[in-house]
C-alpha cells in the first residue's frame, strides 16, 4: 500500500527541485462561474524563464466578481482604495491572478504582482546582484520606490534546498541552524529595505504564514515563527493563509483533502469530491503546490480553479481588509 504514495512523494521532490509552476496548455483559465474571482485584464509578459507580472492599471475597479467569491469583508470607500504589491515564490506565482481578482473586487485595490519561482527572501534583497533569481528592477525596494504601495504582501514557503544562489548553499537538510538564522536575518533586512525605499510613508508588510510541510512539519512551523517575530518587531501584519489549508484540529499536519466549505459546496468546481463532502488541495504527485493541474518548469499563474488557492488568497485578502475598516 505504501508504494503508490512513495512514487508520488518522489515525483513531488523532483518538481520541488525544479521549482516548477503550473501550466495546463491554455494560457488562461476557463470563463469563471458567477461570483468567482476574475483574472487580470492587464498582464504584462516577461521574457522566457521569468514570471508574468500583473499590474492593475484600470481607472475603475473590476467588481464583476462581486461578493460571491469574496472574503466576507466590506469593500472600503473609494478614497481608501489601497495599493497592494505581492511578491514571493512559486506559491505566489500560482496564486497571483486569483489574489488580484479578490483584491480588486473586494477591496477596490490597485494591485501589482511580481513573483519568481524557487526564490527565497534574499532574492528580493537589493545587493544580491547576479546571485539572485530576481532582476534588479523587481527587487522589493525597487518596486516600492516605483509603486509606493500601502501593503507589501510576502509569501515564501521557505525553500529548503540549494536551488537559490543567494542562499550560499545553506539548506535545511544540511545546516538547519544556519538556515533558520539566514531566514531570520533576511526577513529583517528585507523589512528594512522596504521601509528605507518608502521613506516616511512606509507600507505595511504582510507576512503570509505557510501551510504544513508533508515531510518536515517543524521546518515550516519555525519559518512561520520567524515571520511572526519579524511582524511583531516591526509593527507589521500576518495573514495565516496556511491555517486555511490545514485540518481544523492540527495546524501543522499535512493533508491532501479537507471538508468542503459552504462556498465550495455552492460552487461545484471548488468541491472536488462532493459525494464525500471533501475537496482536494493538492494533486496526487505534488504535495506542495495548490494548483489542480500538473506543474512544469515554465512559470505561470494557475490556469484552473483550485480550492487551495482560493482558500489561501481569501485569507490574505481578509488580512489586508482588516486594516481598511
Amino acid at each position: 500500500m505504501r508504494k503508490p504514495w512513495m512514487v508520488g512523494v518522489l515525483a513531488g521532490l523532483l518538481l520541488l527541485g525544479a521549482c516548477g509552476d503550473p501550466s495546463s496548455g491554455p494560457e488562461s483559465a476557463p470563463p469563471p462561474v458567477p461570483s468567482a474571482p476574475k483574472a487580470s485584464s492587464t498582464t504584462h509578459q516577461r521574457p522566457a524563464a521569468t514570471p508574468e507580472a500583473e499590474t492593475d492599471t484600470e481607472a475603475e475597479p473590476n467588481t464583476g466578481a462581486g461578493t460571491g467569491a469574496g472574503t466576507g469583508t466590506k469593500a472600503p470607500a473609494q478614497h481608501a482604495r489601497p495599493t497592494v504589491l505581492y511578491l514571493g515564490d512559486s506559491l505566489a506565482m500560482e496564486n497571483q491572478k486569483v489574489l488580484g481578482g479578490l483584491m480588486r473586487d473586494e477591496l477596490k485595490a490597485r494591485y501589482t504582482s511580481a513573483p519568481y519561482s524557487g526564490t527565497t527572501l534574499c532574492d528580493y534583497l537589493e545587493g544580491t546582484g547576479k546571485d539572485s533569481l530576481v532582476p534588479p528592477k523587481d527587487k522589493a525596494a525597487a518596486l516600492v520606490r516605483t509603486l509606493r504601495p500601502d501593503f507589501v504582501v510576502l509569501q515564501f514557503w521557505g525553500n529548503a534546498w540549494g536551488y537559490t544562489p543567494c542562499m550560499d548553499g545553506i539548506t535545511h537538510g544540511k545546516a538547519r541552524d544556519k538556515y533558520f538564522a539566514r531566514y531570520t536575518a533576511d526577513a529583517r533586512r528585507l523589512t528594512d529595505q522596504i521601509a528605507g525605499a518608502a521613506g516616511g510613508d512606509r507600507p505595511k508588510v504582510v507576512w503570509v504564514l505557510q501551510g504544513p510541510d508533508a515531510f518536515t512539519p517543524d521546518r515550516v512551523q519555525r519559518v512561520n515563527a520567524i515571520y511572526e517575530r519579524q511582524a511583531a518587531v516591526s509593527g507589521d501584519l500576518l495573514a495565516d493563509a496556511g491555517k486555511a489549508v490545514s485540518p481544523a484540529s492540527a495546524r501543522y499536519t499535512w493533508t491532501q483533502y479537507l471538508p468542503c466549505t459552504a462556498y465550495e459546496r455552492e460552487h461545484t468546481p471548488y468541491c472536488t469530491q462532493p459525494d464525500r463532502g471533501r475537496t482536494a488541495l493538492h494533486l496526487d504527485d505534488d504535495y506542495l503546490h495548490f494548483c489542480m493541474v500538473a506543474t512544469t518548469t515554465t512559470p505561470k499563474p494557475c490556469p484552473v480553479r483550485s480550492p487551495g488557492i482560493l482558500r489561501i488568497t481569501r485569507a490574505i485578502t481578509r488580512a489586508v481588509a482588516a486594516q481598511l475598516d
